[in-house]
């Protein structure tokens, strides 16, 4: 009799330990992200982790998934592939995430993109390249939109414009070759000639030689597919080069950060984009505006810096996995899956997403807009 009070009495004590450390009915829920905080993709993890810090609080503050309270647990790669490597595993094996928010780049979400699939683990990415979701894995989803429908928007706007010779310059990295693929894919059903298409060094500071090289091949546009620091630098040398052809960006140069770098010299620049960095311009007919100006205006209010097209990203990743984790059967790795996959209407700021067994981007075209820089500012081409 004793012996049973006891396992009685010790079973109580654990348990109420339990509830005081919430698990039990008051467990968190677990949700991953691996972001480049710092080092040189920092201009994207940095508002990306800045932006899922406020948007779980809100969700929070709100009740959570259905009372439970989200946990965010987020690893900082500095986009270092073998960083995000590491972080995945600790967050899968040992944080037991229901989900993984990232990586920032292309080329770590590749190096770790068969790792949650392995381990049946969602993994929602905040990097562009089509790759990550093509062909589809089970597991992997992204929420920027495809690369080839930001190549072929590229194309069309040429053709209104009557360019139909082009250079091609983009970063040696994962989201550079995977653009400059997609540039040389879709130009001839366009009818876009490429004259010639470089690629460079991605801590590139001064590209002139290379332009110089394109600008020779007498080209009626240039086609710039990189993030930092060539943002900037392409326009600039553009300038000292006295190129007078348009440039166009890939959907990697929202962040009006880049423009103040480039100074005059970004003003004409064309790209296309969703359509967060002009949300005040839509009409409140538009079924994205409501989400874009509550975020927008919740960004910006609390960090006093612009949203970015980017820290939008992972805001749609966590909206996506909250949105399922409240529809699923259970919070179990499998069925949050089945529930991201099943996910359809939902109005995020790259566009309303409709996923299925075949599309883990449920992006379309129409989520882009062609935007330009008017005056130093982003404004509708």
């Amino acid at each position: 009799m004793k012996r049973i009070l006891l396992t009685l009495l010790t079973f109580t004590l654990i348990m109420s330990t339990a509830f005081a450390n919430g698990q039990g009915e008051e467990e968190t829920v677990k949700i991953g992200a691996i972001l480049a905080v710092t080092g040189g993709a920092s201009f994207l993890g940095a508002p990306e982790s800045k932006t899922i810090e406020m948007l779980a609080e809100q969700i929070n503050a709100d009740g959570g998934i259905n009372g439970r309270q989200i946990e965010l647990i987020i690893k900082d790669s500095a986009a270092n592939p073998e960083k995000a490597i590491s972080f995945a595993k600790q967050l899968i094996e040992e944080d037991k995430v229901i989900a993984i928010i990232g990586p920032s780049t292309s080329g770590e979400t590749m190096q770790i993109k068969d790792l949650c699939e392995s381990y049946k683990t969602p993994l929602v990415s905040c990097a562009a390249a089509e790759d990550i979701v093509n062909p589809v894995a089970s597991y992997v989803f992204k929420t920027p939109q495809k690369d080839s429908y930001v190549a072929e928007l590229i194309f069309q706007t040429m053709n209104s414009m009557g360019i139909t010779k082009i250079g091609v310059v983009a970063a040696n990295s994962g989201f550079g070759n995977a653009g400059k693929g997609q540039l040389e894919k879709y130009a001839p059903q366009y009818g876009i000639e490429i004259a010639l298409a470089e690629t460079y060094d991605r801590a590139a500071t001064d590209l002139t030689a290379l332009l110089t090289k394109i600008n020779a091949e007498d080209v009626q546009a240039v086609v710039n597919w990189s993030i930092v620091p060539a943002q900037s630098i392409v326009p600039k040398n553009m300038k000292q080069l006295g190129m007078d052809v348009p440039l166009f960006q890939s959907h990697g140069f929202g962040n009006i950060q880049y423009v103040i770098a480039a100074g005059e010299a970004a003003n004409g620049i064309i790209f296309p984009a969703g359509r967060l960095l002009v949300a005040d311009e839509l009409p409140d007919s538009n079924p994205q505006k409501a989400t874009l100006v509550a975020y927008k205006n919740a960004y910006e209010s609390r960090y006093n810096e612009p949203a970015s097209t980017f820290g939008g990203h992972a805001y749609d990743a966590l909206s996506i996995i909250v949105e399922a984790a409240k529809k699923a059967d259970s919070l179990s790795r499998e069925d949050l899956r089945n529930a991201i996959e099943s996910l359809t209407g939902f109005p995020g700021t790259g566009g309303v997403f409709n996923y299925s067994k075949d599309d883990h981007n449920g992006l379309g075209m129409d989520s882009l807009a062609i935007l330009t820089v008017k005056d130093g500012a982003f404004a509708l081409y």
